[in-house]
């Protein structure tokens, strides 16, 4: 696995070499853009609307446009130039709970996995989080963005959590009211709740739309017609919400689940 950022965890006066490697494969099937008529390729190029010419990446810098149609150009050599020596660390600004932080400001995870050498102060830093349920809140740069992130310990090594910052996260685009419950309602959607309550276990979920989507395309591939999955979603037509609770409550029970 190819990492994604080098760069050191500074604790104080402590160095610990890390690499940031992606936590997520990507398993899903990609589609590309065909001409309707012939059926070939649709490609795009890149061509300067100056002179009309394809360029190639090596052709193209960086501009900022600060004026409509004026550009400022930064080169790569520019750009790490005002990059402090801080920038190019991991710099543990202060370390919190692990429940303080509300995941709506998760972005993306990152394994975080100690260069040769660097093996017993990163364990010392993880097992030392772990101790205290604490994680560690650092800053770097990864490109052109100086990141906020969450290194979080766990049993088995620690993830590295890229974070939104405040003023990233959208307002709530309105308030939800507060209703008065009936008390018997809640009773009932605590009692539903029970009974859908059992261990997450990540190996029991998979991505059921793309196994019917790779059957669908084998299907094609073989000459034959793709059918409508046959489904029967469960309900029905219930309208008053206590009747919804009750059936609800009845086919999460145990009997419903041991086929009584």
């Amino acid at each position: 696995m190819a990492v994604s950022h080098r760069g050191s965890i500074s604790m104080g006066l402590v160095l610990i070499p890390v690499g940031l490697y992606k936590t997520t494969v990507d398993n899903d099937i990609h589609f590309n853009q065909l001409d309707k008529e012939s059926g070939a390729r649709i490609k795009y190029k890149k061509y300067c609307s100056h002179c009309g010419k394809e360029v190639t990446t090596s052709d193209i810098i960086k501009g900022y446009e600060y004026e409509k149609g004026k550009y400022v150009t930064m080169s790569e050599d520019e750009l790490e130039r005002i990059k402090t020596k801080k920038d190019r660390t991991i710099h543990i600004i202060q370390c919190t709970k692990m429940s303080e932080i509300d995941m709506i400001y998760y972005e993306q995870d990152y394994y975080a996995l100690p260069e040769t050498g660097a093996e017993k102060a990163f364990e010392l830093l993880r097992q030392a989080l772990l101790s205290q349920k604490k994680v560690a809140l650092a800053k770097t740069v990864m490109g052109q963005t100086e990141k906020l992130i969450v290194l979080y310990p766990l049993k088995d090594g620690m993830v590295a959590k890229t974070l939104f910052y405040y003023d990233e996260i959208a307002a709530l685009p309105k308030k939800v009211p507060k209703i008065q419950l009936d008390k018997n309602e809640l009773n009932m959607a605590k009692l539903l709740i029970n009974n859908m309550t059992k261990p997450f276990v990540a190996a029991e979920f998979k991505d059921e739309y793309q196994e019917r989507l790779r059957d669908a395309i084998m299907q094609k591939i073989q000459g034959n017609e793709v059918l409508a999955v046959q489904d029967n979603p469960p309900g029905g037509n219930i309208i008053d919400l206590m009747e919804a609770l009750q059936k609800s409550i009845e086919m999460t029970g145990p009997e419903s689940q041991t086929g009584a």
